[in-house]
């Protein structure tokens, strides 16, 4: 049994890991055998813009599943986080080595939306096990529904970079249904829309910053 300290030390390894190290993908990166596009210099710098936008979505995800699962006392649930924020792990990865790439840097921002991605996480959490679910399937929707909104804004010929949004899009589709089938509920149309509200402000900020 963990005491206190013990799981203070691996939640903040963790917030490390995910800040400060290169993560790794046990998956093939999506598009990788595909040849690079001809692409101008102005869609280059768009295409780094959004997936950088990406990877600080998955640095969210990755501190909303561990504020998540911190105040979650459903065994279930915390298996559910955990695999997500496995395949999130997985995510990271690609979108930092594609915007590497296209010669773009990561968002300077990322440790604060870091911050309050945690704190927003564990608030969910402590409103119980279906609301937490609902949290999480509602998230993934959302973020479901942004990737269709990036790749409506790629450049279509930019396949190497098309085919890691896609795949992002599969997975978060398969965990909101995940967290469907273990129970969620519906959050209330407000809420929906201080999520997308919030969501906006990080992805309008990070495409630049």
């Amino acid at each position: 049994m963990f005491n206190s300290v013990d799981r203070l030390i691996i939640e903040f390894d963790k917030a490390l890991r995910t800040l400060a190290a290169t993560p790794a993908s046990a998956r093939p990166v999506p598009g990788g055998a595909l040849a690079e596009a001809q692409l101008t210099d102005a869609e280059k710098r768009h295409a780094a813009a959004l997936m950088r936008v990406n990877h600080c979505g998955e640095v969210c995800a990755q501190a909303l599943y561990q504020g998540q699962a911190l105040s979650s006392d459903d065994a279930t649930v915390t298996r559910a986080l955990a695999q997500a924020a496995r395949e999130e792990t997985e995510h990271l990865a690609w979108t930092e080595q594609r915007v590497t790439e296209l010669g773009g840097r990561l968002s300077l921002l990322n440790p604060l939306w870091y911050a309050g991605s945690l704190a927003l996480g564990y608030a969910a959490g402590r409103f119980g096990t279906r609301w937490n679910l609902g949290f999480l399937a509602e998230t993934e929707r959302q973020v479901e529904a942004h990737l269709d909104g990036h790749l409506e804004r790629l450049a279509p010929q930019d396949a190497k970079t098309r085919a890691i949004v896609a795949q992002m899009k599969q997975d978060e589709s398969a965990h909101a249904r995940t967290a469907y089938a273990l129970g969620a509920a519906e959050l209330p149309e407000p809420v929906k829309r201080a999520m997308r509200a919030s969501a906006r402000v990080m992805t309008q900020v990070s495409y630049w910053v």
